[in-house]
């Protein structure tokens, strides 16, 4: 069963999905089947401040080793639910993420997130761990490459308003999260040493 809550014995779909060790569990039934408990990579940072353009190059550089997924493409109305965090399209991610896992490959997710947003869900318990790297940069720069941006875009002074808020956010509360980000400012470096630190964040952290 793709469907990672679904048992495929009894066909129960579980709220919250058990793994032990190796195993994913079905509480209603106790069948127990393989399950590969892989680490996710989250690339995250405000927009601007270069995933679109360092994921990319991560897919090119490490096309063997992971999957690398861009999070807005599952921005669809039917996921932009009011709540806080957005959980159904987090664990929609999340569910998505863990079915590639059973594939042998981890994925870095590239999209605005932070720990409280995926740590609580009842899908966390598909990985081992997620690994968070933000890029981060200086307000007044992000701030022009926004209002730079096409109109189709919809960069609104408000919503940019907003993302230099998360941004000076992250880089005074990165290190107190749970688990903390690491982070990387852009504002001065090449994309190339953007990249460079990017990769060998996953590198550094993928299984032996």
């Amino acid at each position: 069963m793709l469907d990672l809550r679904i048992c495929p014995a009894c066909g129960d779909r579980a709220d919250r999905p058990i793994v032990e060790n190796e195993l994913r569990v079905c509480a209603r039934c106790g069948h127990a089947w393989p399950f590969r408990r892989l680490p996710l990579f989250a690339l995250t940072g405000p927009s601007a401040a270069g995933k679109s353009t360092v994921g990319p190059i991560l897919a090119g550089r490490l096309a063997d080793r992971v999957v690398v997924l861009e999070q807005d493409v599952l921005w669809t109305a039917g996921l932009r639910d009011d709540v806080d965090g957005h959980p159904a399209f987090r664990s929609t991610w999340l569910r998505l993420a863990a079915m590639i896992h059973q594939n042998g490959r981890p994925v870095v997710l590239c999209g605005t997130v932070v720990p409280p947003e995926f740590e609580a869900l009842p899908e966390r318990v598909f990985f081992a761990d997620i690994h968070y790297l933000a890029l981060v940069g200086d307000s007044a720069v992000l701030a022009r490459r926004l209002r730079a941006r096409p109109a189709w875009r919809e960069w609104s002074e408000p919503r940019i308003e907003e993302m230099l808020e998360f941004n000076d956010w992250l880089r005074t509360s990165a290190a107190t999260l749970n688990p903390p980000v690491r982070l990387f400012d852009t504002t001065d470096v090449p994309v190339d040493a953007a990249a460079d630190e990017a990769c060998k964040w996953v590198e550094d952290l993928l299984p032996g």
